[in-house]
């Protein structure tokens, strides 16, 4: 058939699920819609350019109407991984499924990981229990300026989070701790580590945009490593290279915002010919859905609307982009963690604007593998490709 697109682009925004999947209960998280119930919050949501491409198909979100007419393909997809983690659902949309969840510690580290770590850093540290990250560093940020202790902290997730005052712990130094840390947890299946830099005094300080992630390698290969390995580039924009500890990524930028993310992604447009731009923008989650930020998360939502227009009008027409989540994290539930979750898979193209369903997807790999189909890498164990469904309809 040969190559079908020269360029793929992913944009996923982070927690933007789409309603509970069937095993929710199980991880408590019954009756969660990031986007529906976010929706009936707010008293709705204006998202005219994403409704056009089938938005409002996926789930009942007020102000969000279904189309008969849609310009993109659309449906939503289950995830077959254990667990609700960042660095499960991306990998899952690379290909790759992970059987076991990764580890959580809702109460708190081993007392025996956390003398290696303060042996090996040679840091004793503040906290370690389950926290928001903003609130931790409210309580205990002054004692850590008084005391030169790290402040050690996780949440529903499987995280081992480090924050530090950037005056007592240079950035830089703290990514080097944050690497001893990185050793540590691989025995404990912690899915990532995560520096958490803060400046200001107290009662006002504030996070900064210099965190950065330590994932655990992926256990096996990637679409994105068998797209390096033919020499195909491969782009992250946002934090991708971190979740996939760099492993099938050609080249990256971080970013300092939802706002940076789009505008180093038509930066890197502009470089890319042929090749995969996987973008992640993080302020959905780590901004709005983790704190709750209902307001936040729909105005985080309608100027991503408004940018819609100018990263399609920058797309040729041998290109695909595929916008989607990783997991849900509902900012209308009690809970601060991430939610058990259908994502969305919108394919547009200007190849093909006559969009239909994709229905429910088994996997988030079916992205991973219509990547993989696309690119005739033939690699790929897992997924269901989409593509004949947009080149042939």
């Amino acid at each position: 058939m040969g190559i079908q697109f020269k360029r793929v682009v992913i944009l996923l925004l982070d927690s933007m699920g789409v309603g509970e999947l069937p095993d929710a209960a199980y991880y408590g998280d019954q009756g969660s819609n990031t986007l529906g119930n976010l929706a009936q919050a707010v008293g709705g949501l204006n998202l005219s350019n994403f409704q056009k491409l089938g938005l409002g198909n996926l789930t009942n979100i007020l102000g969000v109407t279904p189309r008969k007419d849609t310009k993109a393909f659309y449906g939503k997809m289950i995830e077959q991984s254990k667990g609700k983690d960042t660095t499960s659902g991306h990998w899952e949309i690379a290909g790759l499924l992970i059987a076991k969840a990764f580890q959580t510690f809702p109460q708190g580290f081993p007392k025996e990981l956390m003398d290696a770590f303060t042996k090996e850093t040679g840091y004793e540290y503040l906290g370690n229990y389950a926290a928001s990250g903003t609130e931790i560093i409210q309580e205990l940020g002054e004692k850590h300026l008084q005391e030169n202790k790290l402040i050690v902290y996780t949440s529903g997730d499987s995280v081992f989070q480090i924050a530090a005052h950037e005056s007592i712990v240079p950035v830089e130094k703290l990514y080097k701790i944050c690497t001893i840390a990185r050793k540590l947890c691989d025995h404990y299946s912690i899915g990532r580590v995560i520096a958490r830099p803060f400046i200001g005094t107290f009662p006002s300080f504030t996070r900064t945009h210099r965190r950065w992630d330590f994932s655990m390698p992926p256990p096996s290969k990637t679409v994105l490593d068998y797209l390096k390995e033919e020499e195909f580039k491969v782009i992250g924009v946002g934090k991708i290279d971190n979740i996939f500890a760099n492993c099938g990524i050609t080249d990256s930028i971080h970013t300092e915002s939802n706002d940076d993310g789009i505008k180093k992604t038509l930066e890197k447009l502009n470089v890319l010919d042929k090749g995969l731009l996987f973008t992640n923008l993080v302020d959905f989650d780590m901004l709005w859905g983790h704190r709750n930020d209902c307001k936040g998360y729909k105005k985080g939502l309608e100027e991503f609307d408004l940018f819609l227009p100018k990263i399609i009008n920058k797309l040729e027409h041998t290109d695909l982009l595929i916008i989607t989540a990783d997991h849900g994290c509902d900012p209308t539930t009690p809970s601060t963690d991430h939610s058990r979750e259908y994502v969305p898979v919108i394919a547009y193209t200007k190849h093909n604007e006559k969009g239909k369903d994709l229905g429910i997807r088994k996997t988030f790999a079916d992205i991973g593998k219509t990547i993989d189909e696309n690119f005739e890498l033939n690699k790929l164990q897992f997924g269901t490709s989409f593509l004949s469904s947009i080149v042939g309809s």
